[in-house]
């Protein structure tokens, strides 16, 4: 008898544990929107910041700050963190690296090089000019690993796609640290952008990018059950007939959707996509479906609350949001690193 209901006791143990970890992160979510738009260089009470949420008479001053700084300034931070998040937890999967972050396939290198490239021909300055020039950069240095890991080959294994993605960015790294260095003073926007920022954000930059976001969670969402299949090797995933060639291609497309979406906005912003993962693993278990599913949950949250720090701790001056992350992730990424349950994949 107990033989037979043990293997039940422990579904249920799992989904219950899983139920509990998804309404953790939906509340912890909640109150870091809350706090998003509550706090700054001009405090604003709860009542008063859903008045103006719901365009009820409220005072001007407060509905500028909430509705036209803060609001746009939240949207970004829920896709930068979901993006990073879910390209964090993809890449962990499929090259099988627990220290793997969606940096590792170029995205960022290309970004950043895209972006000194549209400063020093048509000097851009403002986020909503560099956007595209980040995106792109993203897109073309995530393509042009994957053709150079796939080079003789039928397709890109996992040690392939990491190798030409660190020696692609260590190129584009060195590049764009040339020119910075051979024009400071124009590159001083270039500063402000890499280190990763949510600031003077707004409608503009969003909703260019915001599409090709949801499609990347879409297609994590497609792969996130052929991935499963995949960490049993190759060899077997066959057999149980998944396409590995698709799966890979499917995945990396979302990651360079979802990092290079979420670079594109608020510049490099480190940790989260390596990090989140790494939690959410320990909360939800080894299912990528679920991992990738809190992870979208999880890397909100750590975005907002680090967005809601980098305003108050040098007030009335401002922390980019991606210092922020750093300083908290490095603590937390090598407490978690050492728990071999949290780190294995």
């Amino acid at each position: 008898m107990t033989a037979v209901g043990a293997p039940v006791r422990v579904r249920t143990s799992a989904a219950t544990r899983r139920a509990g970890a998804l309404l953790l992160l939906v509340g912890l979510l909640v109150a870091a929107l809350a706090l998003s738009l509550a706090v700054g260089s001009r405090p604003v009470d709860l009542p008063t910041v859903w008045g103006a949420l719901t365009n009820q008479a409220v005072p001007a001053a407060d509905r500028a700050a909430v509705v036209g700084l803060r609001l746009p300034r939240t949207v970004i931070a829920v896709l930068v963190g979901a993006g990073l998040a879910v390209a964090g937890g993809l890449m962990q999967a499929l090259t099988r690296n627990p220290l793997a972050d969606p940096g590792i396939l170029g995205v960022t290198s290309g970004a950043a090089f895209a972006v000194a490239m549209g400063v020093v021909l048509l000097g851009v300055t403002r986020p909503s000019g560099y956007v595209w020039f980040a995106f792109a950069g993203a897109l073309l240095a995530t393509l042009a690993v994957y053709l150079v890991g796939s080079a003789g080959r039928s397709n890109a294994g996992p040690v392939q796609l990491t190798l030409a993605g660190v020696a692609l960015s260590a190129v584009l790294t060195g590049v764009v640290g040339a020119l910075r260095l051979a024009d400071q003073e124009r590159f001083a926007v270039l500063l402000t952008w890499e280190s990763g920022s949510l600031q003077s954000r707004g409608w503009s930059v969003i909703l260019p990018v915001l599409p090709f976001v949801l499609v990347g969670l879409l297609l994590a969402g497609l792969v996130a059950g052929s991935l499963n299949t995949l960490g049993l090797g190759e060899d077997l995933a066959t057999a149980l007939g998944a396409s590995v060639a698709r799966t890979r291609v499917l995945a990396v497309v979302a990651i360079t959707l979802l990092a290079g979406g979420a670079t594109a906005m608020a510049g490099p912003i480190t940790l989260v996509g390596l990090m989140v993962p790494h939690i959410v693993r320990w909360l939800v278990g080894p299912d990528q479906r679920w991992i990738l599913g809190a992870s979208a949950l999880a890397g909100p949250v750590l975005v907002l609350l680090a967005d809601v720090a980098a305003r108050v701790l040098l007030w009335p001056g401002e922390l980019p949001v991606g210092v922020v992350t750093a300083f908290v992730g490095a603590p937390v990424l090598i407490a978690l690193v050492r728990r071999r349950k949290a780190s294995g994949l």
